[in-house]
């Protein structure tokens, strides 16, 4: 659910409220060019790679990937994981909004993911 848009904030960042189910795989692993990638647990466990680490992100929990950082996030857990997602600067809720598109279609899967991403400052490594 997207909470703030550029529009919201002069440009400035993105913020949304997001739900994934158990075995969500999450998008291939990535870099930005330009955007800080921020992830703020709100319930469950989020499995993170920060490059070469992997961590389990428990709610109460603050990531902050700058750009050029490889990154993915997916949910291993047998429970959903809910977390707020901030990026500067905005831009990021077009890719929301085509991921919720695709998504009408059925479950998407990382491949997908990645495409749509591809066009929003996501380069997959």
């Amino acid at each position: 659910m997207i909470k703030a848009t550029g529009e919201d904030t002069a440009g400035s960042f993105f913020l949304s409220e997001t739900t994934i189910e158990p075995g969500f795989p999450g998008p291939p692993p990535h870099v930005h060019d330009r955007l800080h990638d921020m992830f703020y647990v709100l319930e469950g466990t989020l499995t993170m790679r920060l490059e070469e680490d992997t961590h389990e992100v428990r709610a109460g929990t603050f990531v902050c990937v700058p750009p050029g950082v490889v990154h993915t996030f997916r949910n291993a857990s047998e429970r959903p994981v809910r977390f707020l997602n901030f990026n500067t600067p905005s831009g990021w809720e077009n890719y929301m909004r085509e991921l919720a598109a695709a998504a009408k279609d059925g479950p998407l899967d990382s491949a997908t993911i990645g495409r749509i991403a591809s066009h929003y400052d996501f380069r997959a490594v």
